[in-house]
């Protein structure tokens, strides 16, 4: 999903423009895995008794809500969080019903460092920290391809314009 061209400025390009990774959504896939199995049992046990019926509605309905606050929530608020490095800027954009945002001019980039663990580089992401003139080191969790990114942001950062990322290039295999 390509980043809204009406809200960049112009001669403005998106470079990157990418999710978190996927394994923040591996909890809420378990977690609607417990949930699921939890109400079957459940719904098992009571089904011999008189007020089986209401309890089985019952158990359905809550098991419903729990699935959709502990798995639906999550799975929105990963599709809502964009991370985009774009020709002028590193912009982050988070949030369903409350968004927030963070623009960060690559004029203002001082350093761009990344770490992952050994899961994280098993998975293929990582952390991202860019420096910037602020006091605190920016960090950007989850990122895919994490050393593919940095490399891509310390590109557009320096000065060299012949190794800038241009629109058509190949990226991350894709145009």
């Amino acid at each position: 999903m390509a980043y809204p061209d009406d809200l960049l400025s112009p001669n403005e390009h998106v470079v990157i423009h990418k999710h978190s990774h996927w394994k923040m959504l591996l909890l809420p896939v378990f977690l609607l895995l417990v949930v699921v199995a939890a109400c079957a049992f459940l719904a098992s046990l009571v089904s011999g008794q008189s007020w089986g019926g209401i309890a089985q509605i019952a158990l359905i309905v809550i098991g419903v809500v729990l699935a959709a606050w502990l798995t639906l929530t999550p799975v929105i608020r990963w599709r809502t969080t964009h991370f985009i490095v774009t020709s002028d800027r590193v912009m982050y954009r988070e949030g369903v019903l409350k968004r927030t945002g963070l623009d960060i001019p690559l004029s203002r980039i001082n350093s761009v460092r990344f770490e992952h663990s050994l899961l994280d580089r098993v998975l293929g992401c990582g952390t991202l920290i860019i420096e910037s003139a602020s006091d605190e080191p920016l960090e950007f969790d989850d990122i895919p391809n994490v050393e593919r990114v940095h490399s891509l942001l310390y590109r557009e950062v320096n000065d060299n314009p012949d190794d800038d990322y241009r629109p058509g290039e190949v990226v991350d295999g894709r145009a």
